[in-house]
């Protein structure tokens, strides 16, 4: 018995005063296909904070929490109840790193609470021998690292603080809301990603678009474009260095968006806009190519000089 549980303390303790913290990563779709940068950048800066990934194989699109679920509800309901399967026998959280795959997977197990749905999930999912219980819960990494390893802990791992980076802060919509659905942060008045920016030596900002929409789900030619227009001159006007952000399908709309924007209005728009991680990985003392800055449409070797980092 003695050994066992040594052998267990080993395991969960990378030395005497560091726990690891084991979950089950969800990157999605759009992340693993799209945007790989995001996802190396996560799994380089997790262990420093003492998070310990158990990746699962048989994950598939979350699915979408817009346009699929519009389409057919009950087939979204499904797929989502299928990928929460999967980890229910391992005894571990699930932890997403997009705002998207947040927003269907939490708000697929807060459906599946009913038991006249969650019977008739399970009898669609008798075709492949799959039962879905409701014990896994679902994370966005950034509430782990706030409720469960600490922004103390994020600073630990800083070793080039980014000092003098100005970083607006957006948060879109799906982090945040239905709010008793997500439970993230005030969904009026949030501080997370203020906070995760702090603890990696970089000045947040906020500006006056930072709760709206990308623009992404809007059923319209011209409109997202116009949104995206707004937020951005919204930053803009506040002499910020770039943009800060958790969600890849904003990344999408800022980062490709500018280079369109600037052809529609014949105008210059050159934001940087970076993913979250990416920031605590320079933080971390991780290369501009390590965490995938060079895949940016938008160049960042203007913040990479003022932080004194080779580009």
């Amino acid at each position: 018995m003695a050994n066992t549980m040594e052998n267990l303390d080993s395991r969960l303790r990378g030395n005497d005063t560091a726990v690891t913290h084991k979950y089950v990563p969800f990157f999605g779709c759009m992340i693993t296909v799209k945007y790989p940068q995001f996802e190396a950048a996560v799994r380089k800066t997790a262990p420093p904070l003492g998070i310990e990934f158990v990746d699962v194989k048989g994950f598939t699109c979350c699915p979408d929490p817009i346009f699929f679920k519009a389409s057919d509800k009950m087939r979204w309901l499904t797929i989502a109840a299928r990928n929460l399967c999967l980890v229910e026998d391992l005894g571990l959280d699930i932890v997403t790193v997009c705002s998207g795959c947040t927003a269907t997977l939490l708000e697929a197990r807060h459906l599946l609470e009913n038991e006249e749905l969650r019977a008739k999930v399970n009898d669609r999912l008798k075709a492949i021998d799959r039962q879905y219980r409701g014990t896994a819960k679902v994370r966005h990494l950034c509430t782990v690292i706030r409720d469960d390893i600490g922004m103390d802990k994020v600073k630990e791992s800083v070793k080039n603080p980014l000092e003098g980076l100005r970083v607006a802060i957006h948060y879109g919509c799906h982090l945040l809301k239905p709010s008793q659905v997500m439970k993230v942060d005030d969904p009026n008045h949030p501080t997370i990603l203020e906070h995760l920016v702090e603890a990696v030596g970089a000045e947040p900002i906020e500006h006056n678009e930072k709760l709206l929409c990308c623009g992404k789900a809007c059923m319209h030619d011209e409109m997202p474009k116009e949104m995206v227009r707004d937020i951005v001159q919204s930053i803009l006007s506040m002499e910020v260095d770039c943009m800060g952000l958790i969600c890849p399908t904003c990344f999408d709309e800022y980062d490709l968006g500018q280079m369109l924007l600037s052809r529609k209005y014949n105008k210059t728009f050159n934001l940087p806009v970076i993913y979250y991680f990416q920031l605590l990985g320079l933080a971390q003392g991780l290369s501009p190519h390590d965490v995938g800055l060079y895949r940016h449409k938008i160049k960042t070797d203007k913040i990479l000089e003022k932080l004194g980092v080779a580009v």
